[in-house]
């Protein structure tokens, strides 16, 4: 029975690791808004999650649906999926590609996901408690 309660969960486990990873890469470009020549990371959240989810992760290869979004791979790597460099329209002067208002934004839409995740994980398992007391 409990591992039927782990498998249940299993879903919002990886959402939330991911949402966490993210949350890191973006907090990770905003502390280097200043620094010449970084690159701002992200990765595609749903790409990531299904192959995190299909068990495919070392197969998993992005694509973008805006061709300037992201490019070619950082090197690095959240579950498995490569984490890639996001392009801008126009640079700043010293190389720096972070746009403090788009990572202002995915910032504060993924912590609110990350959020409602949570909740969403904490009604879960209030609901099995509760119907395990009767």
């Amino acid at each position: 029975m409990v591992s039927k309660i782990d498998n249940a969960l299993q879903f919002n486990r990886t959402v939330l690791n991911l949402r966490a990873a993210r949350q890191e890469l973006l907090a990770s470009n905003i502390a280097n808004v200043d620094t010449p020549n970084y690159k701002a990371k992200d990765i595609d959240f749903a790409k990531t999650l299904q192959g995190a989810i299909s068990g495919n992760t070392a197969k998993l290869q992005m694509t973008s649906t805006v061709p300037h979004h992201l490019n070619s791979s950082s090197g690095e790597n959240v579950m498995g999926t490569p984490v890639m460099f996001r392009n801008v329209v126009q640079p700043s002067a010293d190389g720096n590609t972070v746009d403090m208002d788009v990572e202002r934004a995915q910032f504060a839409d993924n912590a609110l996901r990350y959020e409602a995740s949570v909740k969403f994980v904490d009604n879960q398992i209030k609901s099995v408690l509760s119907a395990l007391q009767g």
